[in-house]
């Protein structure tokens, strides 16, 4: 019993402190994984409504922690969570691979509309690679890629992957990719870990016939390489040729390379690497602006013995290469710990205060949704109080559209704020009201003076009778968080 007030009275002084300071620019999101039904649906095979109605308390409880983007699992293994006439529908919607769901709806128009309602950002999530989850079982109908193209696919570790070093199936992924960027109203194309597979020990990967096609007598490993950066450029050019706007993230795994093997690399002992084992030149990809953020997966405590939070926070900002690094945060660590760092809210926010205080233009995204539901009730409660307590906006990107829309101009109308904002070329434009008391000077870097991010251009203030005098102030959001001028003042 003690034992137990000591350590609550030790997470209550960590959680006074945990909020850090004040951002305004922050990435604040959660993965939502779809394979093996992780997070969404709950399980396959509900009717259309059920889906809609989870997906949907997803996006408003994670609104309610704070989060301004979600990264959403579309294709986990060369399949569709929405309609497509190059892979077929996932098993993970509906029990059975290739049908659609029932009453019939896309659920990806879906999903990005519901998330959009909310100003939440919509990172579309593909696993480019994978093309089975069990190399032994192929319920996909014959148009799928393992039947039309079984000398793309390589079986290793029990699954199956399409091989990175054919140009052939490297280009068949990127249009696969570029179908879902001409015809959803997505904001990213985010992509996780598994280039090359993890390496299992006893098993080489089976890439012998496209290394003696096309490898021309280059070490095997930096041809490796070469294929997965290779398949990154054309897919970031390609994407960005559709919307010059989109997004490209990667989610790499948190080591790249210790620095026993490479003195640029970590401080860690990683047993695998993203460089060495996953053939992924991410800090190359970075330096040349192949990618627009980059998300290692950070899993770890502070103090973790092989590979500390403490060393590789600050080692991917320092090497960030003038684009963004936001950071995975393991919440399922939490899910099931009884003892040390992870059984506490305590070194959750102690990770998200550093990220704060130390990584300007940074942020995290947690992994994963559904974990908000197993953990305790004080974790959520801790992160709406102290961390997430006030709005952030989505770090901008100068690099993909440096200008800001045009100030909106205000207006009272009886108790109630309008406005009207110049938009020419009709984006879909976001607005900040901020509330300022009578006394206090105007400055937009406050976002605890922003009390609405919405679409429409009236508010009214549920608060104003508490804040007579107040002034207000209104600015204009475009889809990538550019932010213009402040409006003309007004008081209620």
């Amino acid at each position: 019993m003690l034992r137990s007030v000591f350590l609550l009275l030790i997470s209550l002084v960590i959680l006074s402190q945990a909020q850090g300071q004040p951002v305004k620019r922050e990435f604040r999101g959660a993965w939502i994984a779809t394979v093996a039904n992780i997070d969404w649906p709950s399980k396959p095979g509900l009717a259309a409504v059920e889906q809609q109605q989870q997906f949907v308390r997803q996006l408003d409880m994670l609104k309610s922690v704070g989060c301004n983007a979600v990264i959403v699992q579309v294709r986990p293994a060369c399949d569709a969570m929405y309609a497509s006439k190059m892979e077929p529908w996932s098993r993970y919607l509906t029990g059975r691979q290739g049908e659609p769901p029932f009453p019939y709806y896309d659920p990806l128009s879906f999903m990005v509309a519901e998330a959009h309602k909310r100003n939440l950002e919509f990172h579309a999530w593909f696993n480019p690679f994978r093309a089975l989850m069990d190399s032994k079982k192929n319920p996909n109908p014959p148009g799928h890629v393992t039947r039309s193209h079984p000398d793309w696919i390589i079986n290793y570790g029990g699954k199956a992957y399409i091989d990175p070093g054919i140009p052939d199936a490297r280009e068949y992924v990127i249009n696969v990719i570029a179908d879902v960027v001409k015809r959803y109203d997505i904001d990213a194309v985010h992509l996780d870990d598994y280039f090359y597979p993890y390496r299992v020990p006893g098993q080489q990967f089976g890439d012998n016939k496209s290394y003696a096609k096309y490898g021309k007598g280059t070490d095997r490993e930096d041809w490796r390489r070469d294929n997965v950066s290779r398949f990154i450029l054309l897919l970031n050019t390609s994407i960005k040729q559709e919307k010059p706007y989109m997004k490209l993230g990667i989610s790499p795994f948190g080591v790249w390379r210790n620095k026993s093997k490479d003195p640029a690399g970590s401080e860690t002992r990683g047993g695998q690497t993203t460089y060495d084992d996953l053939y992924a030149d991410v800090l190359m990809w970075l330096q040349k602006g192949w990618v627009d953020y980059m998300m290692p997966q950070l899993y770890w405590e502070h103090n973790h013995k092989a590979a500390p939070f403490a060393v590789l926070m600050p080692w991917w900002y320092e090497h960030c290469y003038k684009r963004h690094v936001y950071y995975g945060l393991g919440l399922y660590r939490m899910t099931t710990a009884k003892s040390g760092p992870w059984a506490t809210p305590s070194e959750l926010l102690w990770q998200l205060r550093d990220i704060r205080n130390n990584c300007p233009n940074s942020g995290y995204s947690f992994y994963s949704s559904s974990c908000f539901d197993k953990i305790k009730p004080a974790v959520k409660d801790s992160l709406q109080q102290h961390h997430a307590r006030y709005p952030a906006l989505v770090p901008a990107m100068p690099w993909l559209d440096s200008i800001a829309p045009a100030a909106p101009v205000l207006k009272a109308n009886g108790a109630a704020l309008q406005w009207a904002a110049d938009n020419k070329d009709k984006e879909p434009l976001k607005y900040v009201v901020y509330r300022f008391e009578s006394n206090e000077a105007v400055d937009l870097e406050r976002n605890d003076r922003i009390i609405s991010i919405q679409q429409e251009t009236t508010y009214k203030d549920p608060e104003a009778k508490a804040h007579k005098k107040a002034t207000y102030i209104v600015t204009a959001l475009d889809r990538t968080w550019n932010e213009s001028n402040a409006s003309n003042s007004v008081k209620l």
